[in-house]
């Protein structure tokens, strides 16, 4: 009690300095608590683009489907995987795909359709919730589509347009069909921005004549799931039904399916430890210095303190006990000063309009950059600061608690 009562004191008596180090420690714990949210948010932001609009956490192909893809290459039976994958958890989605060519007028493009289930589809997917202009797909009108954002400009359609598609059937004849536009949607990634045709499956499997079967399951893992353990599950259900499917399933998790974005995701967590690191090396210097000045200029006082009978340990004690003083000032400044920072960040954002539309590694980045709050966005800037101070104190201290009393109180 009696060395932190001294402690105190000791902080004290040169208030400019000790103020000087506090705030210098204060203001890099804010910036990286504000740093933090910033960039877990544009992870967060990024992974949901992927697995709420359009990728899921995991997708199901039948065997050599996405090598080779066909719309002769189908899940037989999707029923009873779907049902399966919910009893256990899983929600799911089917989907069917065909590619081929759509007009407006005199206005032509490739395009790449997209049957989907639109009552267990908003089970997987936040398209239903991303339609710029119109509305979302009905199942009681089949003659109407949502098309992406590109598509739309290349086109010159909006909702309201007629638009032909043309593509081949699965019975080898050419498939034709006049559909409306129902609705525009927001910039969700690059290939569906620019090609993108949304059908209800009904209408879909009229036009490409598929009547039963479907290319692509669409999976989501409950929350408290890591996407390896979900993997693990939805391979086994895979496996136990693959008799009864009569085909082998290709079971792929988002990272599989987009390893260079999930690599970006995993660089990007590391520039952040390492601009931790930066930071804080800065403010470990400035700490080394103010202890240093502080260890120097009482080098004849921690001289009479051993003379007097305290000794190595206490003077190592009190030296710890001044800095974790500083940074126990500097954390609550520095929590009081940041977590309003970041629920402001969370709620509105910094609004980065002259990025909006463009895209990383191909999905679409959102025009409002906001934060995320986790625990480990507070307490990892603390700790990693507890931490770099303990290291920077370390030897004034040392250096206070080996000095021989004769030779400090020589000291000039």
């Amino acid at each position: 009690m009696r060395v932190v009562k001294l402690a105190w004191r000791n902080v004290w008596r040169n208030r400019r300095r000790s103020i000087v180090t506090i705030s210098a420690m204060t203001l890099g714990l804010v910036v990286m608590i504000l740093y933090a949210g910033l960039v877990e948010g544009y992870l967060v932001q990024m992974e949901s683009s992927v697995v709420e609009l359009e990728i899921g956490d995991l997708q199901i192909f039948a065997d050599d489907y996405r090598e080779n893809p066909s719309v002769y290459t189908q899940i037989n039976e999707p029923e009873v995987l779907l049902d399966a994958l919910s009893q256990a958890g899983f929600p799911a989605s089917a989907r069917l795909l065909a590619w081929g060519m759509a007009a407006v007028g005199e206005s032509s493009a490739g395009v790449s359709l997209r049957g989907v289930d639109v009552d267990r589809d908003a089970s997987v997917s936040e398209l239903h919730s991303q339609v710029a202009a119109g509305a979302w797909l009905d199942p009681a009108l089949p003659r109407e589509v949502v098309i992406g954002r590109g598509l739309a400009r290349t086109l010159v359609a909006a909702p309201g347009s007629e638009l032909l598609v043309l593509t081949q059937g699965a019975d080898g004849g050419m498939a034709y069909e006049l559909y409306q536009v129902r609705g525009v949607l927001n910039s969700v990634s690059q290939s569906t921005d620019r090609s993108g045709i949304f059908l209800t499956a009904e209408a879909f499997r009229e036009l490409v004549v598929v009547p039963t079967g479907v290319h692509q399951l669409v999976v989501r893992r409950p929350p408290d799931v890591s996407l390896a353990t979900a993997a693990a599950v939805v391979r086994e259900v895979g496996v136990a039904l693959a008799a009864s499917l009569t085909a082998d399933l290709d079971i792929k998790t988002w990272r599989e399916l987009l390893p260079t974005l999930a690599s970006l995701l995993d660089s990007t967590r590391a520039v952040m430890v390492v601009m931790f690191f930066i930071v804080y090396i800065a403010i470990a210097i400035l700490i080394l210095n103010a202890m240093l000045m502080a260890v120097f200029e009482r080098i004849r006082e921690f001289g009479v303190l051993k003379a007097i009978g305290m000794g190595p340990r206490l003077v190592l004690a009190l030296i710890f006990v001044e800095s974790g003083i500083q940074v126990a000032i500097a954390v609550g400044c520095g929590l009081l000063l940041g977590v309003p920072g970041l629920l402001y960040l969370e709620r509105f954002g910094l609004d980065i309009g002259l990025l909006a539309g463009t895209t990383v590694m191909g999905m679409s980045f959102d025009s409002v950059w906001r934060a995320s709050i986790t625990p480990t966005v507070l307490t990892r800037p603390v700790a990693v600061l507890v931490g770099i101070v303990s290291v920077a104190v370390l030897y004034p201290a040392l250096k206070a608690a080996l000095i021989q009393p004769v030779d400090a109180m020589r000291h000039h």
